[in-house]
């Protein structure tokens, strides 16, 4: 079979017995591989031209049902996709073989009549509405001719399979657009065929099986933009279903298509745009008006359904009930609410969503329908909204009182169940309920756009009497709802301005926070309200200690972690008082490394507002700044001092956790960068404790710290031991990371870089040191340069910069650069040569006009011997060129921006692009 399939595709390829083997082989063997290979087959044998013969053997009634539907599968592929080349002449003939295949297939498997009727659906959109112009009649009286071979109920629902089918195909089809308008408008007039036919069944004593399969068909049909009002009868006859159990479910779907459908709204408008006269207008409107009045009042009469469903558990029948409520609500609120004169009527539609809304039980364990409403809340605000403002004055007085009483219901629904039911539901019901609370918290969010500054005061109210009733003890849950809805409305909307803002931050101290949730939730409200904070600074300490109490907390980290971040964001500028408090609450228990980390963050963002002065990183090449120093203890040297127990503390638990690494080494780089030097008297303590770190897991961050400790105190004999003794450390061990391979540490090896230039600008002496191995350094220099990553190359460059101008002062640097000095200039030259990208030749430049000017003598003899070796720095140069480079570099030993020049000439030799337009442009 296998080698069979792999031959060229002739008419044995596709045959009926080898189409069976790869069905069998599909289904049947348990190689995975053979599956796949069998799929794949079949898949190209359904659109081959050798389909035709062997899809009508398929269907034959000797044929398991899985052949007999790939059959069909393969009839229904070769019409809908390959429709043009099938001949004109040959429609009649495919129309009748289809026919028989479904009448004969009527009484059989039920999916390969589906497939035959979705096939027979293809071909009649295909042919509509020219070459078959009453598809849908002649279906229908084809069914219901009698047959001596099929009886009556087969033959019923073998018609609605293909009626119910026929409008799902259109959906689906790929018809061009200008055909899709030209079908959707001849099927729409079809529905006068259909819609008597499904009365009827409807209405007649039918079998369940039928009525089901009659309201599944008109669920379909009405997807076809029919208007709402031609569908009276059938919504009707759909309403009364709803009293059978066994028809419930279809009826929900077909009634909720038929409110739902685009026309619904749509019908009006057509109309109104349509219609030459007022008069025709006029009684378009009033009929579509017409049809949802008398709609309301069946629904209503739903809701002795409803609360019996509700007080009986059936969660499946007020699920539907409601979701035929809120269809009617959500798509047609604009329409309804104009009806001024019914105003009641559709005030009692809205209070039944409102109990839907309402519905006893806890979201989604006891419960699964509020959650529908929360849409049609949006909609009939924004409709009311929408109104000119005399209208809405006249709505609001009717519907404020109703978004009242949302709030209170929504508050109510919101609330979480007692300690032990939470505790026994499972991880999906708790983040079912999660995400429900939100789609809550964004209804309340959207109430208060309506209801204003009064909301806040009804909010503020509840909770004043739930915190304050002596007489009854209010549950956390109470609680915890009433400072849900605040939060609500906080986070997103301003309340800066409300008046009873102050008054909440004097309640929330007086919550006896026994409980996870509610402590959850009072930390989200702080940092709602951060902003107010900020213009009410004098209420920070009405609610900071509780903030700071919740760090302690690992269950509360995310809370009050985020809450923190937020003040100190929106504050920043009124908490250095609080500095050490913030230090000191976190000491005890550092455990929770999320919330450690955060903590940190925190306080050296703080750093750089405890003082008044702000001292950026200075300008390569200047002295560092000296600040003033100030009268008295400096309030961050104050803080730092407990931030060294606490990092302490932490480092002894995560010194191996590079997330932590870096967030110490940051809080001690903003601090280092604010203070200068009042800083000194730390650096002994930050010295040991940065090696420390540095020597357990080597992280680019430590090494900008050190930088800028060499930068600042290098230059300082008082503290010249600690930085010497750090960074020589430091490079110990980073020559010990370029020993094992640095190519996967670029970040270090780039901020290694960095730190050796600025030691040899601000202090060559440590290159004095008889444990510096300079040798190496240069040597780590070197294999630097040739990193594909960018900043690490510039880095190395900068390095050499400094560190040639050095060979007379510092004796060891001169008898390295004099020994490996031919080295650097080989590796330079092979970057210019095209090892490098050329946004990076003015770095290679500067390395060599470094040399010239601090080299000559040497330069002169290494540049002959190295641009004697063939092919170097590249293939394309003739040995003239290099001379000429060579003569060309020794000559300018001062003109920098020449020498740049130079290499940029030269560099386009070597890589062939000299004279280039892509040059040019470069």
């Amino acid at each position: 079979m296998d080698r069979e399939r792999g031959e060229s595709e002739d008419n044995l390829d596709y045959s009926v017995a080898n189409v069976e083997k790869a069905l069998h082989q599909l289904y049947y063997d348990p190689n995975i591989d053979n599956k796949n290979l069998a799929q794949k087959w079949l898949m190209q044998a359904q659109v081959s031209p050798q389909a035709w013969q062997f899809s009508w053997a398929l269907l034959s009634p000797n044929k398991v049902p899985e052949i007999q539907y790939f059959g069909a599968s393969a009839l229904h592929i070769k019409i809908s996709r390959y429709w043009t080349d099938i001949p004109s002449d040959q429609y009649e003939t495919l129309k009748s073989q289809l026919f028989n295949q479904i009448a004969c297939f009527s009484s059989g498997s039920k999916i390969v009549l589906t497939r035959l009727c979705v096939a027979l659906a293809s071909l009649a959109l295909n042919m509509m509405p020219d070459r078959w112009p009453n598809a849908v009649g002649d279906m229908v009286k084809m069914f219901q001719t009698e047959s001596s071979d099929v009886d009556g109920k087969a033959r019923c629902m073998a018609l609605l399979e293909l009626l119910t089918v026929l409008p799902e195909e259109f959906q689906t089809s790929r018809l061009p657009q200008y055909r899709k308008g030209e079908v959707r408008n001849a099927l729409a007039q079809e529905s006068s065929v259909v819609f008597p036919l499904l009365q009827q069944l409807l209405q007649t004593d039918s079998p369940v099986f039928i009525s089901q399969k009659a309201l599944k068909c008109f669920s379909s049909w009405v997807q076809l933009d029919v208007p709402l009002l031609d569908c009276e009868c059938l919504m009707q006859a759909s309403f009364t279903s709803l009293h059978n159990a066994e028809l419930f479910d279809t009826a929900v779907e077909a009634l909720v298509n038929a409110i739902s459908q685009p026309d619904a709204q749509r019908f009006l408008a057509i109309l109104l745009n349509l219609a030459d006269s007022a008069a025709i207008r006029e009684m378009g409107e009033h009929r579509y008006v017409n049809t949802l009045l008398k709609l309301i009042p069946q629904v209503l009469q739903l809701q002795e359904q409803l609360r019996q469903a509700v007080q009986n558990g059936d969660m499946e029948t007020s699920h539907g009930i409601c979701r035929i409520a809120v269809a009617l609500g959500e798509n047609h609120s604009r329409a309804l609410l104009e009806q001024v004169e019914h105003w009641q009527t559709f005030l009692a539609l809205v209070n039944m969503i409102m109990f839907c809304t309402g519905i006893p039980g806890h979201y989604p364990v006891n419960e699964t329908t509020s959650s529908l409403t929360l849409t049609f809340w949006y909609t009939l605000q924004d409709d009311i909204m929408s109104f000119e403002a005399e209208k809405q004055v006249v709505y609001l007085q009717v519907y404020r009182p109703v978004y009242f009483q949302l709030v209170d219901v929504l508050l109510h629904k919101a609330q979480f169940p007692s300690d032990e039911e939470y505790s026994s539901w499972s991880s999906d019901e708790k983040e079912q309920f999660r995400i429900y609370r939100v789609d809550i918290s964004d209804t309340l969010m959207y109430v208060y756009e309506m209801l204003g500054a009064e909301l806040l005061s009804n909010l503020y109210d509840k909770l004043g009497r739930l915190l304050t009733d002596s007489e009854q003890a209010s549950s956390w849950q109470h609680i915890e709802a009433c400072l849900y809805g605040f939060q609500s409305i906080a986070e997103t909307n301003d309340v800066n301005y409300s008046d009873v803002i102050p008054g909440l931050i004097g309640l929330i101290p007086r919550i006896n926070i026994s409980n996870v949730q509610l402590a959850d939730t009072v930390m989200f409200t702080i940092g709602a309200l951060a902003e107010w904070l900020a213009d009410h600074p004098v209420m920070i300490n009405s609610v900071l200690p509780l903030v700071l109490h919740a760090l302690g907390n690992a269950e509360l980290s995310i809370s009050s972690v985020s809450t923190l971040k937020k003040i100190c964001r929106e504050c920043k500028y009124d908490l250095p008082p609080y500095a050490a408090n913030i230090v000191a609450v976190s000491q005890p228990n550092p455990s929770n490394k999320l919330a450690i980390i955060h903590i940190l963050g925190l306080l050296s963002n703080l750093f750089t507002t405890l003082d008044i002065s702000h001292h950026d990183d200075e300008p390569e090449g200047t002295e560092a700044k000296k600040k003033p120093t100030l009268q008295g203890p400096n309030p961050v040297v104050v803080v730092l001092q407990q931030v060294f127990q606490l990092i302490q503390k932490v480092l002894s638990k995560w010194l191996n956790d590079a997330q932590v690494v870096e967030s110490v080494c940051a809080i001690f780089e903003k601090s280092v960068k604010t203070l200068l030097d009042d800083f000194a008297p730390m650096i002994p303590q930050l010295s040991e404790m940065l090696g420390q770190m540095y020597s357990t897991i080597p992280q680019a961050s430590a090494l900008e710290l050190t930088r800028q400790l060499v930068h600042i105190f290098a230059n300082d004999p008082t503290h010249f031991v600690p930085v010497k003794a750090l960074f020589l450390l430091v490079t110990s061990v980073t020559l010990s990371i370029f020993q094992q391979g640095p190519r996967d540490h670029p970040d270090i090896v780039d901020s290694f870089m960095q730190l050796l230039a600025q030691a040899l600008k601000r202090k060559p002496d440590l290159f004095l040191a008889e444990n510096c191995d300079v040798k190496a350094l240069f040597q780590c220099g070197v294999l630097s340069l040739k990193f594909p990553e960018a900043p690490t190359v510039k880095a190395a460059c900068a390095f050499f910069t400094e560190l040639l101008p050095r060979c007379r002062e510092v004796q060891p640097i001169g008898l390295v650069v004099h020994e490996n000095g031919k080295l650097l200039l080989q590796a330079t030259l092979e970057a210019i040569g095209g090892q490098a990208p050329r946004s990076l030749m003015d770095h290679f430049a500067d390395i060599l006009f470094a040399l010239n000017k601090h080299c000559f003598t040497y330069l002169s003899i290494w540049l002959k011997e190295v641009m004697q070796q063939q092919n170097f720095p590249s293939s394309r140069l003739t040995q003239v060129q290099k001379e000429t480079f060579s003569q060309q570099i020794l000559r300018d030993r001062v003109n920098k921006r020449r020498i740049k020049d130079i290499v940029k000439e030269f560099t386009l030799l070597c890589r062939g692009l000299h004279g280039t337009e892509y040059a040019a442009e470069y």
